[in-house]
This record gives C-alpha cells, structure tokens and sequence, in this order.
C-alpha cells in the first residue's frame, strides 16, 4: 500500500494549468469541467499559497466552471460541459477560452476536446485539454496547457528570426517571483542582442505566444520542466531547444549567458562586454556588507529544501557567491530517475569545492530525518563536537517550525509562501543575488 505524501508542494495538474493560464497576458478565460471544490479550493491554493499572488482575470472564485454533480457522472456531462460553455462565451470578454478537466469526468469519459471544438471560432478560439488529477502535479500541469497552445494556438511559420528566442520552464505561481524573474532574464538576453518571448512577464501579449514559432531557439531554463513543451515546439514548428540552470548570482548567470549566447551565434566579446558591465555593478553593492559580513561572522550552514529550479540554483549561490556552506538539499518535486540524475549533476564542481548531500523527497515530514542522517544529535558531554550550527534553513513556510526546531533563521522562497507578500522581486541574475542577499542578511539582523 502506498503512502500518503504529508504537506506536498504542489497541488493536482488541474491546479498547474490554471496557475499558468492566470499568468497569461490579455484576457484569456478557463471553463473548467469539474465538481465545485475543484475550482474553489484551487483558487484559495494558487493566490494565497503563492505570496499572495492576487485573482486577477476570470480566476480565483470567478472561475467559469460546470460544478458538476451526481447525475452528471452518472449519466455523462457533456450537456452541461456544452452549456457551460455556451454561457461563458456570452458573459465573458475573452481573447481565448480554454476548456480543463477534473478527475471525475476524466473517468467517466467525457469528450471535452469534441464539445469545445463546436464552439471554437477564429474571433473566440476554444481549446481543451485534459487535466484530471491523476496526470500529475502542477509542473505537469504547465506542460500540457504549454504543449496544448503550442499545438492548437501557435501560427505555424516557415520563417525563423535567427534572433528570437522562447523563453520557457519558469512555471508561473510554482515560482512565486516568476513575473520578476522572466523580466529579469528577458532584459540580460536583450542585452546580447536577442529578441526574447516570455509568454508570461512584463509588456508581453497573447500575440507573442501566438507568432512564438518564428524562433529560431527555445531556452528551458530547467532540467525538468518545460522539457516537454519545447520537444512539442521542436516536433510541429522545428524549433531546436537548450536547457540550462536556473541562474541565481554571478557565475551562475555568467555561465547562463554563455551557455545562451554560444547556442544563439552571439559573440563572445558581445557577452563579454555585458558580464563585465554588470559585474562591476553588482559588486559595488555587494562590498557595502562585506565588513557586516566579515566582522559578524555572517557564514552559515544552509538546509535547502525546494523544487528542481530554485535547490540547485541556490544552493550554488549560497556556495561560490556568498561563501555559506549548503550541506543538506531536499528536493520536493515528483521526478522519475532520469530527471533525479540530471538535477543531480547540478550539485557538482563547485568553485568552493563543497559537495552537499542531495535528497528527493516529497514528503515535508522526512526533511528533519534528512538532515538528521548527516547531523545526528549529539548527547550533552560538555566536550566540543561539529554541529549544524549556525544555521539557515531556505525552502517554503512549510518549513519554518522546522528552523525552529534546529535553532536556524528561515527565509521563504519557494512555494508554498504564505508568510511573505511578493509584489515586484526575483531572485534570476545579477539582480536576484542581490535580493537574496538582502533577504538573508535582512533575517540575520532582524533582532539587533
């Protein structure tokens, strides 16, 4: 028998698509086909869990859904699905409507994708896509809206812009600064002299997604999401793809520029040019706290528990950056072995030569037994013994008792996040090191 997963984080595939249509530009409108629980407590799950990332357009509890009930399982509910969606069209001002499903009639069978296709129109597109439960998890969620677009909403193109690049596998409300963080590395790509599609950050409209196949590159910027949406581009718009790491701090965003930029045809004196411009920047501030630093003895064990994205991302930055020791990672997505091992040669050959000890487990419960394994608790001898000591705990507010309980300060950025209120910040780049900095330094001082 299996075991249940205490305190995941991540919601149902339904609640990963829904998440990533909020995030869309423009006014794009969800019909989900689904009992009303689904739609109400995913609403609460992605604005509240996620720093407070707000409704928006047709989400939240404005959702457009069926609510179906007993005697639509029974008997079917594509009457209902069909009348749902006749109503939304009428009520609703939309540039695309997108038809998503719930566990329950997934399993009695509904044709949602034949129902929608009735009433699609060039002036009022109706997609479907199917996102029972039991798909997966939210990044899951993301690739098949992802893949669903690129299939049915994308204008195919024969001609390439050798300067346009796609953007993809930050996942929107899974990273909770994915608005800032897209930005971010959008505005570091532009500098080299590439024309860069988000689909979700700043300025961007549903036309980006729309004419995306023009690109001549897709950027996953992860080893695990995103993966499948770019293998669909590559499959029907013969888009070539990279993936790289998610970049936090300097020689990680130095490495991603290069990585980007070799791939793209960009010279490397262009990126050259750009990394020494913003070195120099980003050092400027950072030598305002190198004295605190020094004179307060700022170093610190670090307990990493996070998604596929952001664990090795920070972890690398609190290693060769600030010089923090990040000795035990937890990694909270469902990944199968293949991605295990990709995300797992992103722990290695580190500048400071520190090899944490890595971990993947979605269960919240285990994490004290994880670090425990490598730390065990020492009797009381009055001798002196290494220890976990001092030290910072970075994952989501799921894990705040757990910083208590080892006597660590704690700084959520991963989600679930209900402790902070994100507006405007990333943590990608240049910029995103010196947030984070911030943000640590900020807790280590906050009771002087």
């Amino acid at each position: 028998m299996g075991s249940i997963i205490d305190r995941p984080r991540f919601t149902c595939t339904l609640g990963g698509a829904l998440g990533t249509l909020k995030a869309l530009p423009g006014k794009v409108v969800p019909i989900i086909h689904a009992a009303p629980g689904c739609g109400g407590n995913l609403g609460y799950t992605i604005s509240l869990s996620a720093a407070y990332a707000g409704s928006g357009y047709a989400s939240n509890q404005a959702v457009s859904s069926t609510c179906v009930t007993e005697k639509d399982l029974i008997f079917g509910g594509e009457d209902r699905l069909e009348e749902q969606i006749e109503s939304t069209l009428k009520i609703m001002d939309g540039d695309l409507f997108v038809v998503m499903t719930a566990c329950m009639v997934e399993i009695v069978g509904d044709d949602v994708k034949s129902v929608a296709s009735r009433f699609s129109t060039n002036d009022k597109p109706v997609l479907a896509l199917e996102t029972g439960g039991f798909r997966g998890d939210s990044y899951d969620g993301y690739d098949l809206f992802m893949e669903t677009l690129v299939k049915d909403y994308v204008e195919p193109s024969q001609e390439k812009n050798k300067k346009m690049v796609n953007l993809l596998g930050v996942v929107p409300i899974m990273d909770i600064f994915w608005k800032r963080d897209l930005s971010i590395l959008k505005e570091l790509l532009q500098e080299i002299g590439l024309e860069v599609n988000t689909f979700f950050g700043e300025f961007e409209t549903l036309e980006n997604l729309k004419y995306s196949s023009k690109a001549a590159l897709n950027i996953v910027v992860s080893d695990t999401y995103g993966i499948q949406t770019a293998k669909c581009y590559e499959d029907i718009h013969h888009i070539p793809y990279i993936t790289t790491a998610f970049p936090i701090g300097d020689g990680a965003t130095a490495d991603f520029l290069y990585e980007v930029g070799n791939a793209a045809g960009i010279s490397e004196k262009t990126i050259n040019r750009v990394i020494e411009k913003h070195r120099k920047e980003y050092y400027s501030y950072v030598e305002k706290v190198v004295d605190l630093y020094t004179d307060c003895d700022f170093q610190r064990y670090a307990a990493v528990i996070s998604d596929a994205n952001y664990a090795p991302a920070v972890s690398r930055y609190l290693s060769d950056d600030i010089g923090w020791i990040p000795d035990v990672i937890v990694i909270t997505d469902q990944l199968d072995e293949g991605e295990k091992e990709k995300v797992r040669k992103r722990f290695e050959n580190y500048k400071s030569g520190i090899a944490p000890h890595v971990f993947f487990d979605t269960d919240t419960g285990n994490v004290e037994d994880h670090l425990r394994e490598i730390w065990p608790v020492e009797e009381e001898d009055g001798e002196y013994h290494d220890s976990f000591d001092p030290a910072f705990v970075i994952g989501s507010s799921m894990d705040r008792e757990f910083a208590e309980r080892i006597g660590a300060l704690h700084l959520s950025v991963s989600y679930p996040i209900a402790n902070r209120v994100i507006i405007n910040k990333g943590y990608a780049g240049w910029e995103g090191g010196l947030n984070m900095l911030e943000d640590l330094f900020t807790q280590l001082v906050a009771c002087r």
